[in-house]
């Protein structure tokens, strides 16, 4: 029996994406482990089939999601664009696998980076927990020629291939210079509401948050950050006791998900003066507070763009072509209740 890729990656003791990497001479791959690869070729008498080659122009693309299982609704507007790619699959050349963890669990996550599902995916895209265990997990992926997009949330000292996300610093300026147009002269203090300062994209947002009042509004201070993890219900009881015991508040940004219990906290608020509030990720119950008056601007980011992005650049690296920067450039949008789409 003629030996097979499969042969040839339980000898050199790597993944089929990496043997394939080889066979094709396509870049990433350590060259200890290029050397295994050829040394296991040469030991089993491996001669490549021409027209099977050929053949690999229309293969399948194993790809893998990795998505945090929290209830909150941009998280699930997410994970409905990635069943939805899964479900173009036949038509796109992918066969995408999905797995969930706990939000903001960093062994769970690095768990799942270690699980031999990734040793089968020709690309894995991840949201990611911003901790050095993630990162060299997902260092020793790209060492083993598994390409990694990080999606929504990023690990940008890590040796991941790509991002697809918005610019989160940006985003943040975006929301001081908007409160402050909002408060222009007033003096007081802003809420700031976070899911997990263990992400960098919400790090991220606040620095910018931070960044952009102090250049512009040196009168507004931030209270300390309530970190509400994403999810509704403690998002309530948070905002709910912050609006009790500070009724001389001037503004809020709710800069994670969790929204669902921020809106309901504001529809209960007993002080009927305005209160400014900018949030991010356009859901129905962010597009139904616009429209009510409770909040005043949503940042948005465009999950199936995303979602989309991180398949076109998987793609692209496992066959050695590059991305057109301009494609995949996640755009940041800023709805108000006159101009939602």
């Amino acid at each position: 029996m003629k030996p097979t890729v499969y042969d040839i990656a339980a000898e050199a003791g790597v993944s089929l994406a990496t043997v394939d990497r080889v066979l094709n001479d396509r870049p990433g791959v350590r060259q200890p482990t290029r050397e295994r690869v050829r040394a296991a070729i040469e030991k089993l008498g491996f001669v490549r089939d021409v027209a099977a080659a050929n053949l690999a122009k229309s293969r399948v693309y194993p790809l893998t999601f990795i998505l945090p299982n929290n209830d909150n609704s941009f998280m699930q507007a997410l994970r409905a664009e990635v069943e939805a790619a899964r479900l173009r699959g036949p038509t796109e050349r992918t066969a995408i696998s999905v797995v969930t963890v706990p939000a903001f669990d960093t062994e769970a996550l690095v768990s799942a980076l270690e699980l031999p599902l990734a040793e089968k995916s020709a690309g894995i895209a991840v949201v990611a927990v911003d901790d050095s265990s993630v990162r060299r997990a997902v260092d020793r992926l790209e060492e083993e020629g598994i390409p990694v997009v990080t999606l929504v949330s990023d690990l940008a000292e890590s040796r991941r291939t790509h991002f697809a996300g918005v610019d989160n610093e940006a985003a943040g300026r975006t929301a001081a210079g908007l409160m402050g147009r909002f408060l222009y002269g007033q003096e007081g203090a802003i809420a700031v509401v976070a899911g997990s300062l263990k992400v960098r994209d919400h790090r991220q947002r606040l620095d910018g948050f931070m960044a952009g009042l102090a250049a512009d509004c040196p009168g507004l201070t931030v209270l300390p950050v309530l970190e509400g993890l994403d999810e509704p219900a403690r998002v309530h009881g948070l905002v709910s006791e912050l609006l009790k015991d500070r009724p001389d508040l001037l503004g809020l940004y709710s800069l994670g998900a969790g929204n669902r219990g921020l809106i309901r906290a504001l529809a209960e608020r007993q002080e009927k003066t305005r209160l400014p509030v900018v949030v991010h990720e356009l859901t129905e119950h962010t597009r139904a507070a616009l429209k009510d008056g409770l909040i005043d601007i949503v940042l948005n980011q465009d999950a199936g763009h995303e979602v989309r992005s991180a398949i076109r650049v998987l793609k692209a690296r496992a066959d050695g072509q590059g991305v057109i920067a301009a494609q995949e450039r996640i755009r940041l949008d800023i709805f108000l209740k006159d101009n939602l789409p």
